[in-house]
């Protein structure tokens, strides 16, 4: 699968997401990699009631719940638009 060193030509797209201890997420992604996020870095996922974030799903690039407005998109989980931007449409913010 790596054929040069680290993530250069990546595509970084979202396997699970997880929530392993209290006030913190984690996302998996399908090359391995698992970012680890505090839930109050996302106003909007705190807004999703604890019990209804283990049923969350994809859309596009990120993840939302059928309770949550907006998209939690990856380019926002790796906090560098610039440099981790894979779709031509923006996120909203």
């Amino acid at each position: 699968m790596y054929k040069t060193e680290g993530y250069w030509n990546v595509e970084p797209k979202i396997k699970r997401l997880s929530f392993p201890k209290r006030g913190k997420f984690q996302v998996d992604l399908q090359d391995g990699r698992s970012i680890v996020m505090p839930v109050s870095a996302f106003p909007s996922l705190k807004r999703v009631p604890v019990s209804e974030r283990p049923k969350w799903y994809l859309m596009g690039g990120g993840v939302t719940w059928d309770s949550c407005p907006e998209v939690i998109h990856i380019e926002q989980i790796l906090g560098n638009y610039q440099n981790y931007a894979h779709e031509t449409a923006k996120c909203q913010q």
